[in-house]
Parts: C-alpha cells; sequence; structure tokens
C-alpha cells in the first residue's frame, strides 16, 4: 500500500494570470485557495480522490481553489469522447505528416470531403509505426515515458516559456514544476494484458511529439484510476498554425478511450483541468462535447451547456442550486473517516527520519525514513 504523506500549508492568496495581458500577473493577490498541501508523496487513488473533489496539483504542490472569493472561479471540466467537432484539425495535421506543405497551402484531397471520419483511427494516422511502409514526408512519433528532466525537454519548455507567454524560466523552475511528481507508479489492474504501447503503471508521465526527430511538444499527464489527468502542455511555436494544444486534447481523450477499452473499466475520461468562463484564451475547452462542469458545492458533474448561462450571469456559480450566486464563505463536507485514515501529514522532521501521522488521528506516530 502507498501511503499517502504531506503537510498541510493552508489557505493562501497570490496574483492571478487569468484576467491580465498575456505575460503579465494582477497586481492584487486576487486568487485564492481554500486549501493546500505539500505532498511528500501519494497514491494514485487518493490523488484521483482529490481530483474529484476539486483539486490540482501543480508539481508537488497541491492545491484547492476557493471559489467564491477568486477573482477568477477555476471550475473542473471533464470530457467522455472526443467530438468529430476538430475534424478539420485533425486532418490538417495528417495531411502535413502525410504530404507536406504548411497549414496555409493546403491540398483538399479528392473524394473525403464527405467520407465518414472516425477520430480514433485519424487521431493515429499520422503516427509513424516501423512495421508498417509509409511513405510519408515527415516522421512523426509520439513516445510516453515517465515525467523526468532532459536538457531537451527544458530547452523546448524555455522557447515555449519566452515566445508564448513571454516569461523566463530556469531549469529548477521547469523541475519543481514539470517533472516533480508526488505520484508513486502503481500498476494497472487491466482485466486482460495489454498491448506494449499502453502504460503499465499509474503515475505522471511526459507524452513526447517528435517530428523528424526533433522534440516540438509536451504533454503532461497524470494516468489515474478514473481518468488521464491533463496537466500541462508546451509546443514550439514555429508549429503553432497546426493548434497542437487543441490536437494534444484530442489525442489525451483517445489515450483515456482506448485504456479503458483494453481492460482498465473505471479509467473513462479525460480530465481538462480548469475552466474560467471569464477567460478568453480558456474558452476553447468548451468546444470538446459532450462535456461536464464540476459543481463547487457537491462536486457533481453537470452538463457544460447547462452551466454556461450561469457562468456568463455570475461570477461565481452553483450547477446544483442556482439561488445560490452568492460570495459568502462556504464550508466543505467533512471526508469520509476511512479516506482520511490513509491520508498521512508529516508531524516531524529528524534529519532523513520523518514522523508522519494519519490525518485523523493525533496520537499515532509512524516514522518513515527518506534516502536522498
Amino acid at each position: 500500500m502507498i501511503l499517502s504523506v504531506g503537510q498541510p500549508i493552508g489557505r493562501h492568496a497570490s496574483s492571478c494570470g487569468y484576467c491580465s495581458p498575456s505575460g503579465e500577473r494582477s497586481k492584487a493577490e486576487s486568487s485564492r485557495t481554500a486549501a493546500s498541501l505539500a505532498a511528500l508523496q501519494l497514491s494514485s487513488e487518493v490523488y484521483q480522490m482529490m481530483l474529484n473533489q476539486g483539486w490540482r496539483r501543480s508539481g508537488t504542490f497541491c492545491y484547492k481553489p476557493h471559489l467564491r472569493s477568486s477573482c477568477c472561479p477555476l471550475v473542473h471540466v471533464l470530457c467522455f469522447e472526443s467530438s468529430k467537432h476538430h475534424k478539420k484539425l485533425v486532418n490538417r495535421w495528417n495531411t502535413f505528416i502525410q504530404r507536406g506543405g504548411n497549414a496555409g497551402n493546403r491540398e483538399k484531397q479528392k473524394g473525403k470531403a464527405n467520407a465518414k471520419f472516425n477520430l480514433r483511427a485519424s487521431i493515429h494516422a499520422s503516427e509513424f509505426h516501423s512495421d508498417q511502409n509509409q511513405q510519408f514526408a515527415h516522421r512523426f512519433e509520439m513516445t510516453l515515458e515517465p515525467s523526468s528532466y532532459t536538457d531537451e525537454k527544458y530547452e523546448l519548455f524555455k522557447k515555449y516559456q519566452t515566445e508564448i507567454h513571454y516569461d523566463s524560466t530556469s531549469p529548477k523552475g521547469f523541475r519543481n514544476f514539470l517533472v516533480a511528481t508526488p505520484l508513486h507508479q502503481e500498476p494497472i489492474q487491466y482485466s486482460s494484458p495489454p498491448t506494449s504501447d499502453f502504460p503499465t503503471h499509474y503515475g505522471s508521465y511526459h507524452w513526447c511529439y517528435r517530428l523528424d526527430g526533433k522534440l516540438i511538444a509536451i504533454s503532461v499527464i497524470d494516468i489515474l484510476p478514473e481518468c488521464v489527468s491533463s496537466v500541462y502542455f508546451m509546443y514550439d511555436k514555429d508549429y503553432e498554425a497546426y493548434s497542437l494544444g487543441k490536437l494534444s486534447a484530442l489525442k489525451e481523450n483517445v489515450l483515456a478511450q482506448e485504456l479503458h477499452a483494453a481492460g482498465a473499466p473505471s479509467l473513462k475520461y479525460l480530465y481538462l483541468g480548469y475552466y474560467v468562463h471569464s477567460c478568453q484564451k480558456m474558452r476553447y475547452k468548451g468546444e470538446y462535447q459532450p462535456s461536464f462542469l464540476c459543481d463547487p458545492e457537491t462536486f457533481e458533474w453537470y452538463p457544460f451547456a447547462d452551466c454556461t448561462a450561469l457562468l456568463a450571469e455570475h461570477r461565481y456559480a452553483c450547477f446544483s442550486r442556482p439561488e445560490l450566486q452568492d460570495f459568502k464563505e462556504s464550508h466543505p463536507q467533512e471526508p469520509e473517516q476511512d479516506t482520511l485514515e490513509r491520508v498521512f501529514v508529516i508531524s516531524e522532521v529528524d534529519g532523513p527520519q520523518l514522523s508522519v501521522i494519519p490525518a485523523n488521528v493525533n496520537h499515532l506516530k509512524i516514522d518513515i525514513y527518506v534516502h536522498y
């Protein structure tokens, strides 16, 4: 059993990047958390439960936004299956890989305008397979690997930060933000042996996109018992015309479907992270349908289309009880006792020895030795 161990940090406030110009943050500390945690290690089961209660992670730092008091309430968005809405996007990328050219100079494929679109088949059509005789203009490969640091990955992230977000970074910042993870790899209990290209363990991964051997994009994802959770996506601005961010969401969604079909029965969904209705650059998440938003009071899922009217009218919206559109302090429901018994918090640090206690027990102490 993987012990879930973390140090509660409590509430905090920071500046907001959603309601500010690109590359800038709000002057006021208007983005607030209801709780936060420095996670030493988390089981995939515990982190899945945290996600379902509105939590997210940034490296090993886990946080739950305080929606009622934040300037830009962050609402979880979940997608059941990929949409055919992005047919042109997928076909544009496939045409580039298979036939060359560029995004602004494409030949229409005769006889295929009315062809039935199969998303799963189309999403893989551009990928290189060594056992197939592919005569493509480019070699496009995707590799799924546990999150790790390489200079190649950092250089892509630095380019992305500089050219897309007009921001600076450092190797340490990249490690802390997108390499470090509290999730321990745990075997996925497939009902039958999966194929070799599927992951064998839950955990944090880098899904690397390589074009003719060059790393051009990375999806940072967590594979969990119920979902593929999208953590971050970075790409080379040279390929911005191909909407790789939107393409990556489709690929992640298909991955969740394929893992489910391969025998991971509970893994059915893609978690797209937070949705901010007031932020124009986040609106693309509403394009993936059918999708659902998490109610901030009950943590139940409501159809996206049913929520947008409330979000357009109110900064804070409760989908289960539309009359609760106010900003009074909320009182979250206490978690079940059997859940708390599997969560441990740090009570004492003595060199390489950590003393931890269950979150709901004050007198029991367990010692763990950490090797650096």
